[in-house]
């Protein structure tokens, strides 16, 4: 007598009943596409770290939005590079600044798409940090503050739906709100980088948005990618001070953290698959060692069955079109 099947391995046999029993489903519903968009270009300019990601115009941000939002994607993200750079950031909450005028560009164009404005100083400082530095060489936690207001204020009025900061400085959720508050922005939600760590998989990033520290490193201010307990006290942090939803990046190191602040907290839960880990991929696809569709949906499928609701990725628009 042959050794019985299992009741899934049955249903699993037949391709048309597997939809049946999945139990994480992905759709392009949760994704958000992440750009970069450049001031004082009139074209798209490939980044050699990420194949198939390019910095962008105003008109083509607008393009590319349509085209997200076409496949089904609800969101982009918006990234700045600026046309100059100062100690202070000052181009982060210029009304006229790059993400200020795409965030208008793209909502009057396409009013359906969900703009969500990155806010953090490292891509505007002469000096690549996510926040003023004094004369010492430390980053300024408190003095930060009121800039990051600032930019929030003037990227919200400028049409962002959501403001994203991602800077790490401490009290900064509580502060934006404040702000946004204060200037009757009450309903625009924050999506707080709440676990975010000083890793190795932001190389291509930091090419892309030109924003690599010109000395030192970030680990005073992001995460130690050692510490878990960590992660759960920032994240219920930046949810007291008023974080509408909260992030973990990157993604699929920590998916084991992504799992454990869903569960804690039972809230709105982003991850972040970040450029490095983009790239990764997209080399051994390059070099014959992986099927792309495959591997794409199924790193992206991990993320979902950790436990996050949204994904930002890289490889929204292609996931998108494949689970079509």
């Amino acid at each position: 007598m042959p050794f019985p099947q299992t009741r899934l391995r049955r249903l699993r046999a037949t391709r048309a009943l597997r939809g049946l029993v999945r139990e994480t489903r992905l759709d392009p519903g949760d994704f958000i596409y992440p750009m970069f968009v450049a001031h004082g270009i009139d074209r798209r300019e490939p980044i050699p770290s990420m194949p198939g990601v390019d910095h962008l115009s105003i008109a083509h941000a607008v393009e590319e939005a349509g085209a997200a939002n076409e496949l089904g994607i609800p969101a982009v993200l918006l990234f700045g590079l600026p046309a100059s750079k100062d100690e202070t950031g000052s181009g982060a909450w210029d009304d006229e600044g790059i993400v200020q005028l795409a965030a208008r560009a793209i909502k009057q164009a396409h009013p359906e798409v969900i703009v969500i404005a990155d806010l953090c100083l490292c891509e505007y400082t002469s000096h690549g940090h996510c926040g003023l530095v004094t004369t010492d060489g430390r980053v300024d936690n408190d003095a930060t503050l009121e800039l990051l207001q600032k930019t929030a204020v003037s990227q919200a009025r400028a049409g962002a739906d959501i403001i994203a900061p991602s800077d790490m400085m401490d009290g900064r959720v509580g502060a934006i709100r404040e702000a946004l508050d204060d200037h009757d922005l009450i309903d625009v939600p924050i999506m707080a980088y709440s676990a975010k760590f000083a890793s190795a998989f932001y190389g291509p990033f930091r090419e892309a948005a030109d924003s690599a520290p010109a000395f030192g490193d970030r680990r005073s201010y992001q995460m130690d990618p050692a510490n878990g307990d960590e992660a759960i006290r920032e994240t219920r942090l930046d949810v007291e001070e008023g974080a509408d939803i909260v992030m973990v990046k990157p993604a699929l190191p920590y998916l084991d953290l992504i799992r454990r602040i869903k569960d804690e907290t039972g809230m709105p839960l982003a991850a972040y698959n970040v450029s490095g880990e983009y790239a990764m991929l997209k080399a051994a696809v390059a070099a014959g060692y992986l099927d792309e569709q495959a591997a794409v949906l199924e790193a992206l499928t991990g993320i979902r069955r950790a436990g996050a609701d949204i994904i930002i990725t890289y490889h929204a628009k292609d996931a998108a079109r494949w689970l079509q």
